[in-house]
C-alpha cells in the first residue's frame, strides 16, 4: 500500500467574489522511503500542495490519504498530533520561533511529541546542529543569524524527531552550495536508515537531480510524471 495517496485533488480559495483553482483534480501516489519533487512555476500549486499533505489546510474536493489517515477529515486536535508523529516541515519562510534559540529551536519539536531522554535529546540536536554547520551557533537567538543559517535550523528542526515524512518547501533556496550537498545528502542519509520519504517543492536543480520521482505542475495539474532521472516524461495519469 503507498504512503500517500492522492485521488482527484482540488482546492479552491475564495476572495470576495473571486475564486482561484489552486489545485485542479490532482491524483497520484507516493512510495515509502523515496526522493519525490514536485517542481513548476510560480502559483502553479506546489506550496498549496504541501499545505495539505501536512494537513495545514483542507481540499475542497478529492481525497487525501497520509500514513493510513484521512487528513482532510481531521479536526484540529487530532491534525497536531498526526503531524507530530509523522511530519516534519521545512518552510520557505523559516517559521523559527524568535523566542527560542538555535538549540531551543531544535529541541522543540521533541518536547512536544516524544518522551526523548534528556541526554538522548541533546545528543540528537548536537549532532544535527553540527551536520547543518551550526554546532558554534547553538545559543543564538533566529534575529542574531543570517537567512542561510536559518534555513539550516529549519533543516536540523524538521529531522530531530526522525519523522516518516518530510515536506520541504525550497529546503535548499538560501544555501551555499556546500551547506545544500551536506543537506541533501543527510537527507539522504535518513532515507536510507529510517526509510525517511521527502517530499520537496522546489526549482533548484540540486534537489530535482536527487529525486527519484518528479512531478511537473502547471496551472493546479499535473501535466508530467518522469521516474528515474534521465527519462522523458509521462502522459499525467
Amino acid at each position: 500500500m503507498s504512503l500517500i495517496v492522492a485521488k482527484d485533488l482540488s482546492k479552491t480559495y475564495s476572495t470576495g467574489a473571486a475564486k482561484v483553482e489552486a489545485l485542479k483534480q490532482v491524483s497520484f501516489e507516493i512510495e515509502a522511503a523515496s526522493f519525490v519533487s514536485f517542481i513548476g512555476p510560480s502559483a502553479s500549486g506546489k506550496t498549496t500542495l504541501l499545505n495539505l499533505l501536512g494537513g495545514l489546510d483542507r481540499p475542497t474536493s478529492g481525497s487525501l490519504t497520509v500514513a493510513g489517515e484521512d487528513v482532510s477529515l481531521l479536526d484540529r486536535r487530532r491534525g497536531a498530533i498526526f503531524r507530530g508523529a509523522h511530519l516534519g516541515f521545512i518552510f520557505q519562510d523559516f517559521n523559527l520561533i524568535p523566542v527560542l534559540t538555535v538549540y531551543e529551536n531544535v529541541e522543540y519539536p521533541l518536547l512536544l511529541v516524544r518522551t526523548t531522554p534528556s541526554a538522548e535529546r541533546a545528543a540528537r540536536v548536537a549532532k544535527l546542529l553540527e551536520s547543518v554547520g551550526m554546532g558554534d551557533e547553538a545559543g543564538k537567538y533566529p534575529d542574531q543569524i543570517s537567512g542561510g543559517q536559518k534555513q539550516r535550523v529549519a533543516v536540523a528542526r524538521a529531522l530531530v524527531t526522525e519523522p516518516a515524512i518530510v515536506l520541504a518547501d525550497e529546503p535548499t533556496a538560501n544555501l551555499d552550495t556546500a551547506t545544500a550537498a551536506a543537506v541533501i545528502g543527510l537527507m539522504r542519509q535518513m532515507k536510507d536508515r529510517l526509510g525517511t520519504t521527502f517530499i520537496f517543492s522546489t526549482h533548484d536543480p540540486r534537489v530535482v537531480n536527487e529525486a527519484e520521482v518528479l512531478y511537473n505542475l502547471e496551472d493546479g495539474r499535473i501535466v508530467g510524471r518522469r521516474e528515474p532521472r534521465g527519462r522523458a516524461y509521462a502522459q499525467a495519469v
